[in-house]
Protein backbone atom coordinates (compact mmCIF):
# COMPACT_ATOMS: atom_id res chain seq x y z
CA UNK A 1 0.00 0.00 0.00
CA UNK A 2 2.70 2.25 0.98
CA UNK A 3 4.88 1.46 -2.28
CA UNK A 4 1.64 2.18 -4.16
CA UNK A 5 1.11 5.78 -2.79
CA UNK A 6 4.92 6.36 -3.11
CA UNK A 7 4.56 5.64 -6.66
CA UNK A 8 1.47 7.28 -7.20
CA UNK A 9 2.96 10.30 -5.42
CA UNK A 10 6.25 10.31 -8.16
CA UNK A 11 4.00 10.40 -10.91
CA UNK A 12 2.03 12.89 -9.82
CA UNK A 13 5.26 14.67 -9.42
CA UNK A 14 6.57 14.11 -12.86
CA UNK A 15 3.03 14.93 -14.44
CA UNK A 16 3.44 18.21 -12.72
CA UNK A 17 7.10 18.51 -13.55
CA UNK A 18 6.04 17.97 -17.07
CA UNK A 19 3.13 20.35 -17.42
CA UNK A 20 5.27 23.31 -15.84
CA UNK A 21 8.17 22.45 -18.57
CA UNK A 22 5.16 22.55 -21.40
CA UNK A 23 4.10 26.07 -20.17
CA UNK A 24 7.49 27.48 -20.13
CA UNK A 25 8.39 26.18 -23.98
CA UNK A 26 5.04 27.14 -24.72
CA UNK A 27 5.67 30.59 -23.84
CA UNK A 28 9.39 31.01 -24.54
CA UNK A 29 8.09 30.18 -28.04
CA UNK A 30 5.47 32.62 -28.24
CA UNK A 31 7.74 35.21 -26.94
CA UNK A 32 10.47 34.58 -29.74
CA UNK A 33 7.80 35.56 -32.24
CA UNK A 34 6.32 38.76 -30.65
CA UNK A 35 8.94 40.38 -32.60
CA UNK A 36 7.21 39.89 -35.74
CA UNK A 37 6.49 42.79 -38.08
CA UNK A 38 2.48 42.31 -37.90
CA UNK A 39 3.07 44.52 -34.44
CA UNK A 40 6.57 45.96 -35.13
CA UNK A 41 7.73 48.59 -37.45
CA UNK A 42 10.58 46.29 -37.48
CA UNK A 43 9.84 43.31 -40.33
CA UNK A 44 12.14 40.31 -37.89
CA UNK A 45 11.69 38.22 -35.44
CA UNK A 46 14.11 38.67 -32.83
CA UNK A 47 14.55 35.83 -30.52
CA UNK A 48 14.88 37.01 -26.70
CA UNK A 49 18.47 34.70 -26.22
CA UNK A 50 21.33 34.90 -28.08
CA UNK A 51 21.38 31.36 -29.43
CA UNK A 52 18.28 32.32 -31.75
CA UNK A 53 20.09 35.99 -32.56
CA UNK A 54 23.09 34.22 -33.88
CA UNK A 55 21.08 31.82 -35.85
CA UNK A 56 19.27 34.67 -37.95
CA UNK A 57 22.45 35.66 -39.12
CA UNK A 58 24.12 32.34 -39.49
CA UNK A 59 20.66 31.83 -41.90
CA UNK A 60 21.89 32.75 -45.39
CA UNK A 61 18.33 32.97 -46.58
CA UNK A 62 17.22 35.40 -43.31
CA UNK A 63 20.36 37.63 -43.49
CA UNK A 64 19.42 38.15 -47.15
CA UNK A 65 16.33 38.94 -46.60
CA UNK A 66 17.25 41.72 -44.18
CA UNK A 67 19.70 43.15 -45.98
CA UNK A 68 16.85 43.82 -48.64
CA UNK A 69 15.05 45.10 -46.10
CA UNK A 70 17.58 47.79 -45.09
CA UNK A 71 17.73 48.79 -49.08
CA UNK A 72 14.35 49.12 -49.29
CA UNK A 73 14.20 51.18 -45.90
CA UNK A 74 16.98 53.27 -47.37
CA UNK A 75 15.28 54.16 -50.40
CA UNK A 76 11.67 55.35 -48.82
CA UNK A 77 13.98 57.49 -46.61
CA UNK A 78 15.39 59.37 -49.03
CA UNK A 79 12.48 59.56 -51.60
CA UNK A 80 10.10 59.73 -48.53
CA UNK A 81 11.46 62.59 -46.85
CA UNK A 82 12.07 64.80 -50.12
CA UNK A 83 9.09 63.89 -51.48
CA UNK A 84 6.96 64.75 -49.13
CA UNK A 85 8.67 67.28 -47.18
CA UNK A 86 8.40 69.11 -51.03
CA UNK A 87 4.72 68.71 -51.04
CA UNK A 88 4.29 70.08 -47.10
CA UNK A 89 6.18 73.15 -47.99
CA UNK A 90 4.62 73.31 -51.27
CA UNK A 91 1.11 72.52 -50.15
CA UNK A 92 1.34 74.25 -46.80
CA UNK A 93 3.59 77.46 -47.17
CA UNK A 94 3.13 78.40 -51.42
CA UNK A 95 -0.68 77.28 -52.65
CA UNK A 96 -3.95 78.67 -51.69
CA UNK A 97 -5.44 76.90 -48.48
CA UNK A 98 -8.60 74.60 -50.12
CA UNK A 99 -10.50 71.76 -48.44
CA UNK A 100 -8.54 69.01 -50.98
CA UNK A 101 -5.15 70.67 -49.77
CA UNK A 102 -5.46 70.35 -46.08
CA UNK A 103 -6.74 66.36 -47.21
CA UNK A 104 -3.25 65.93 -49.11
CA UNK A 105 -1.36 68.40 -46.62
CA UNK A 106 -2.41 65.59 -44.00
CA UNK A 107 -1.04 62.61 -45.51
CA UNK A 108 1.98 64.61 -46.81
CA UNK A 109 2.76 65.26 -43.03
CA UNK A 110 1.88 61.70 -41.76
CA UNK A 111 4.32 60.00 -44.67
CA UNK A 112 6.93 62.82 -43.51
CA UNK A 113 7.36 61.99 -39.91
CA UNK A 114 7.14 58.24 -40.68
CA UNK A 115 10.01 58.12 -43.02
CA UNK A 116 12.22 60.61 -41.03
CA UNK A 117 12.83 57.88 -38.49
CA UNK A 118 13.48 55.32 -40.58
CA UNK A 119 16.93 55.46 -40.20
CA UNK A 120 16.64 54.27 -36.00
CA UNK A 121 14.96 50.64 -38.20
CA UNK A 122 17.74 50.81 -40.60
CA UNK A 123 20.67 50.97 -38.24
CA UNK A 124 18.38 48.56 -35.52
CA UNK A 125 19.63 45.79 -38.75
CA UNK A 126 22.60 46.94 -39.50
CA UNK A 127 23.81 46.98 -35.92
CA UNK A 128 22.43 43.51 -35.59
CA UNK A 129 19.16 43.71 -33.79
CA UNK A 130 20.79 46.10 -31.30
CA UNK A 131 19.03 48.72 -30.40
CA UNK A 132 21.34 51.56 -28.44
CA UNK A 133 18.48 54.29 -28.69
CA UNK A 134 17.20 53.75 -24.96
CA UNK A 135 13.46 52.20 -24.05
CA UNK A 136 11.52 55.48 -25.22
CA UNK A 137 13.04 55.37 -28.49
CA UNK A 138 12.19 52.07 -29.37
CA UNK A 139 8.47 52.71 -27.98
CA UNK A 140 8.39 56.05 -29.74
CA UNK A 141 9.63 54.44 -33.25
CA UNK A 142 7.46 51.56 -32.83
CA UNK A 143 4.48 53.63 -32.44
CA UNK A 144 5.20 56.32 -34.82
CA UNK A 145 4.95 53.33 -37.57
CA UNK A 146 1.14 52.84 -36.58
CA UNK A 147 0.07 56.81 -36.03
CA UNK A 148 0.77 56.94 -39.87
CA UNK A 149 -0.60 53.98 -40.96
CA UNK A 150 -3.88 54.45 -38.96
CA UNK A 151 -3.47 58.82 -40.10
CA UNK A 152 -2.97 57.56 -43.32
CA UNK A 153 -5.96 55.47 -42.98
CA UNK A 154 -8.73 57.57 -41.68
CA UNK A 155 -7.97 60.27 -43.72
CA UNK A 156 -8.24 58.64 -46.74
CA UNK A 157 -11.28 57.42 -45.56
CA UNK A 158 -12.35 61.06 -44.70
CA UNK A 159 -11.25 61.82 -48.68
CA UNK A 160 -14.37 59.29 -49.57
CA UNK A 161 -16.69 60.73 -47.31
CA UNK A 162 -16.14 64.31 -48.42
CA UNK A 163 -16.49 63.43 -51.92
CA UNK A 164 -19.29 61.25 -51.14
CA UNK A 165 -21.09 64.54 -49.77
CA UNK A 166 -19.97 66.66 -52.60
CA UNK A 167 -22.10 64.32 -55.01
CA UNK A 168 -24.54 63.46 -53.07
CA UNK A 169 -25.39 66.70 -50.57
CA UNK A 170 -23.82 69.26 -53.29
CA UNK A 171 -26.08 72.26 -51.80
CA UNK A 172 -24.93 71.49 -48.37
CA UNK A 173 -21.52 70.83 -49.26
CA UNK A 174 -21.43 74.12 -51.24
CA UNK A 175 -22.79 75.65 -47.90
CA UNK A 176 -20.82 74.58 -45.19
CA UNK A 177 -17.60 72.55 -47.10
CA UNK A 178 -15.28 74.95 -45.28
CA UNK A 179 -11.45 75.04 -44.48
CA UNK A 180 -12.58 75.67 -41.05
CA UNK A 181 -13.95 71.92 -40.84
CA UNK A 182 -11.50 70.36 -42.51
CA UNK A 183 -9.17 71.60 -40.25
CA UNK A 184 -11.17 70.20 -37.16
CA UNK A 185 -11.63 67.03 -38.89
CA UNK A 186 -8.29 66.73 -39.36
CA UNK A 187 -7.44 67.51 -35.35
CA UNK A 188 -10.24 64.27 -34.70
CA UNK A 189 -8.25 61.94 -37.32
CA UNK A 190 -5.23 62.96 -35.68
CA UNK A 191 -6.53 62.13 -32.04
CA UNK A 192 -8.00 58.54 -32.90
CA UNK A 193 -4.47 57.62 -34.93
CA UNK A 194 -2.99 58.66 -31.79
CA UNK A 195 -5.33 56.72 -29.48
CA UNK A 196 -4.76 53.62 -31.82
CA UNK A 197 -1.20 54.08 -31.68
CA UNK A 198 -0.66 53.95 -28.33
CA UNK A 199 -0.89 50.40 -28.03
CA UNK A 200 2.45 49.95 -29.64
CA UNK A 201 3.96 52.68 -27.24
CA UNK A 202 2.58 50.79 -24.12
CA UNK A 203 3.84 47.13 -25.05
CA UNK A 204 6.81 47.94 -27.00
CA UNK A 205 10.04 47.70 -24.49
CA UNK A 206 13.83 46.26 -24.82
CA UNK A 207 15.37 43.34 -23.25
CA UNK A 208 19.55 43.21 -22.35
CA UNK A 209 21.09 39.83 -23.08
CA UNK A 210 24.13 38.74 -21.36
CA UNK A 211 26.52 39.80 -24.55
CA UNK A 212 25.09 43.24 -24.18
CA UNK A 213 22.39 43.33 -26.92
CA UNK A 214 19.54 45.01 -26.80
CA UNK A 215 16.25 43.81 -28.34
CA UNK A 216 13.59 46.21 -29.34
CA UNK A 217 10.44 44.12 -28.62
CA UNK A 218 6.84 43.85 -28.06
CA UNK A 219 6.37 42.86 -24.24
CA UNK A 220 2.81 41.79 -24.25
CA UNK A 221 3.91 39.94 -20.92
CA UNK A 222 6.66 37.61 -19.61
CA UNK A 223 5.01 34.62 -17.85
CA UNK A 224 1.10 34.31 -18.89
CA UNK A 225 0.79 32.55 -22.09
CA UNK A 226 -2.97 33.22 -21.98
CA UNK A 227 -2.88 37.07 -21.42
CA UNK A 228 0.26 37.28 -23.93
CA UNK A 229 -1.45 35.19 -26.23
CA UNK A 230 -4.68 37.48 -25.78
CA UNK A 231 -3.36 40.38 -25.96
CA UNK A 232 -1.57 39.93 -29.60
CA UNK A 233 -4.98 38.71 -30.60
CA UNK A 234 -6.65 42.02 -29.54
CA UNK A 235 -3.69 44.05 -31.41
CA UNK A 236 -3.80 42.31 -34.44
CA UNK A 237 -7.65 41.92 -34.86
CA UNK A 238 -8.28 45.79 -33.64
CA UNK A 239 -5.21 47.09 -36.19
CA UNK A 240 -6.65 45.25 -39.25
CA UNK A 241 -10.32 45.70 -38.44
CA UNK A 242 -10.43 49.70 -37.55
CA UNK A 243 -7.09 50.43 -39.63
CA UNK A 244 -7.85 48.81 -42.91
CA UNK A 245 -11.20 46.28 -43.11
CA UNK A 246 -13.96 49.08 -42.08
CA UNK A 247 -12.25 52.08 -44.20
CA UNK A 248 -11.99 49.96 -46.83
CA UNK A 249 -15.81 49.22 -46.49
CA UNK A 250 -16.30 53.16 -45.94
CA UNK A 251 -14.63 53.89 -49.31
CA UNK A 252 -15.80 51.33 -51.64
CA UNK A 253 -19.49 52.04 -50.73
CA UNK A 254 -18.84 55.59 -50.95
CA UNK A 255 -17.40 55.14 -54.59
CA UNK A 256 -20.03 52.94 -55.71
CA UNK A 257 -22.68 55.62 -54.98
CA UNK A 258 -20.87 57.97 -55.76
CA UNK A 259 -19.80 56.20 -59.75
CA UNK A 260 -24.11 55.61 -59.67
CA UNK A 261 -24.92 59.02 -58.97
CA UNK A 262 -22.57 59.98 -61.70
CA UNK A 263 -23.62 57.97 -64.24
CA UNK A 264 -27.32 58.28 -63.53
CA UNK A 265 -26.99 62.03 -63.70
CA UNK A 266 -23.84 62.10 -66.71
CA UNK A 267 -22.04 63.90 -64.51
CA UNK A 268 -18.43 64.56 -65.24
CA UNK A 269 -15.38 63.32 -62.72
CA UNK A 270 -12.76 62.44 -65.02
CA UNK A 271 -11.05 65.04 -63.63
CA UNK A 272 -7.32 65.01 -61.94
CA UNK A 273 -8.06 65.44 -58.79
CA UNK A 274 -10.50 62.51 -58.50
CA UNK A 275 -7.72 60.74 -60.62
CA UNK A 276 -5.26 60.95 -57.61
CA UNK A 277 -7.51 60.38 -55.13
CA UNK A 278 -8.12 56.93 -56.40
CA UNK A 279 -4.88 56.14 -56.71
CA UNK A 280 -3.67 56.67 -53.92
CA UNK A 281 -6.38 54.98 -52.21
CA UNK A 282 -5.48 51.96 -54.52
CA UNK A 283 -1.53 52.11 -53.49
CA UNK A 284 -2.25 52.21 -50.04
CA UNK A 285 -4.15 49.34 -50.31
CA UNK A 286 -2.17 47.34 -52.11
CA UNK A 287 0.66 48.32 -50.26
CA UNK A 288 -0.76 47.34 -46.94
CA UNK A 289 -3.46 44.82 -47.59
CA UNK A 290 -0.43 41.75 -47.19
CA UNK A 291 0.53 43.43 -43.66
CA UNK A 292 -2.42 42.98 -42.45
CA UNK A 293 -2.93 39.40 -43.84
CA UNK A 294 0.10 38.39 -42.17
CA UNK A 295 -0.80 39.62 -39.41
CA UNK A 296 -4.00 36.91 -39.63
CA UNK A 297 -1.58 34.05 -40.50
CA UNK A 298 0.55 34.60 -38.03
CA UNK A 299 -2.02 34.74 -35.21
CA UNK A 300 -3.05 31.35 -36.89
CA UNK A 301 0.83 29.58 -36.66
CA UNK A 302 0.51 30.97 -33.16
CA UNK A 303 -2.11 28.91 -31.76
CA UNK A 304 -1.19 25.86 -34.05
CA UNK A 305 2.50 26.17 -33.15
CA UNK A 306 3.32 25.58 -36.66
CA UNK A 307 7.33 26.28 -36.86
CA UNK A 308 6.92 25.68 -40.72
CA UNK A 309 4.12 28.37 -41.17
CA UNK A 310 5.99 30.84 -38.98
CA UNK A 311 9.51 30.43 -40.83
CA UNK A 312 7.66 31.04 -43.91
CA UNK A 313 6.10 34.55 -42.31
CA UNK A 314 9.69 35.38 -40.95
CA UNK A 315 10.69 35.28 -44.71
CA UNK A 316 7.74 37.20 -46.03
CA UNK A 317 7.48 39.80 -43.22
CA UNK A 318 10.53 41.54 -44.86
CA UNK A 319 9.12 41.89 -47.89
CA UNK A 320 5.18 42.58 -47.02
CA UNK A 321 6.51 45.45 -44.61
CA UNK A 322 8.50 47.07 -46.85
CA UNK A 323 5.62 47.12 -49.46
CA UNK A 324 3.95 48.54 -46.05
CA UNK A 325 7.08 51.68 -45.79
CA UNK A 326 7.32 52.15 -49.58
CA UNK A 327 3.65 53.30 -49.66
CA UNK A 328 4.55 56.33 -47.43
CA UNK A 329 7.15 57.93 -50.46
CA UNK A 330 4.48 57.00 -53.28
CA UNK A 331 2.05 59.37 -52.89
CA UNK A 332 4.15 62.47 -53.98
CA UNK A 333 4.85 60.84 -57.50
CA UNK A 334 1.20 59.98 -58.15
CA UNK A 335 0.35 63.69 -57.66
CA UNK A 336 3.13 64.23 -60.31
CA UNK A 337 2.51 61.83 -62.93
CA UNK A 338 -1.05 61.14 -63.08
CA UNK A 339 -3.32 62.52 -65.61
CA UNK A 340 -0.96 64.74 -67.79
CA UNK A 341 1.78 63.52 -70.57
CA UNK A 342 5.01 63.16 -68.49
CA UNK A 343 6.91 65.83 -70.95
CA UNK A 344 4.36 68.39 -69.75
CA UNK A 345 5.07 67.73 -66.53
CA UNK A 346 8.88 69.07 -66.80
CA UNK A 347 7.86 72.18 -68.38
CA UNK A 348 5.49 73.08 -65.51
CA UNK A 349 6.67 74.88 -62.40
CA UNK A 350 6.55 71.97 -59.41
CA UNK A 351 4.18 74.45 -57.86
CA UNK A 352 1.55 74.37 -60.43
CA UNK A 353 1.52 70.30 -60.84
CA UNK A 354 0.51 70.07 -56.77
CA UNK A 355 -2.03 73.12 -57.10
CA UNK A 356 -3.81 70.71 -60.35
CA UNK A 357 -3.14 67.66 -57.80
CA UNK A 358 -5.30 69.29 -54.90
CA UNK A 359 -7.53 71.59 -57.15
CA UNK A 360 -11.11 71.75 -56.06
CA UNK A 361 -14.00 70.05 -58.87
CA UNK A 362 -15.41 74.06 -59.55
CA UNK A 363 -12.16 75.54 -59.70
CA UNK A 364 -11.18 72.47 -62.34
CA UNK A 365 -14.20 73.13 -64.45
CA UNK A 366 -13.38 77.09 -64.27
CA UNK A 367 -9.82 76.24 -65.67
CA UNK A 368 -11.93 73.83 -68.54
CA UNK A 369 -14.26 76.83 -69.26
CA UNK A 370 -11.29 78.80 -69.60
CA UNK A 371 -9.43 77.23 -71.25
CA UNK A 372 -12.00 76.32 -73.85
CA UNK A 373 -12.98 80.09 -74.19
CA UNK A 374 -9.30 80.53 -75.43
CA UNK A 375 -8.81 78.07 -77.78
CA UNK A 376 -12.31 79.05 -79.69
CA UNK A 377 -11.35 82.93 -79.47
CA UNK A 378 -8.10 81.36 -81.12
CA UNK A 379 -9.44 79.88 -83.74
CA UNK A 380 -11.96 82.33 -84.51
Amino acid sequence: MCSITITASAYQKKDEKYQCSTHYKMTTSLKRNMENMTVSPLPVTISENTTDYMYYYDDPVMDGVYHFSMVIYAVAFVLGTIGNGLVIWIAGFKMRKTVNVVWFLNLAVADFIFTFFLPLSIAYLALGFHWPFGNFMCKFNSALAFLNMFASIFTLTVISIDRFVSVVFAVWAQNHRTLCLASIVSVVIWGFALCFSLTYFIFRDTKEEKDGTIFCYNNFHETDTDLLLMRLTATVITRSICGFFIPFTVIVASYVVIALRVHRNHMTTSTKPFKVIVAVMVTFFVCWLPYHIIGFVELYSFDKNDYSLQRIIKILSPFVSSMAFLNSCINPFLYVFIGRDFKTKFRTSIQSIFERAFMEDNQQADLRSKTKSTSDSMVV
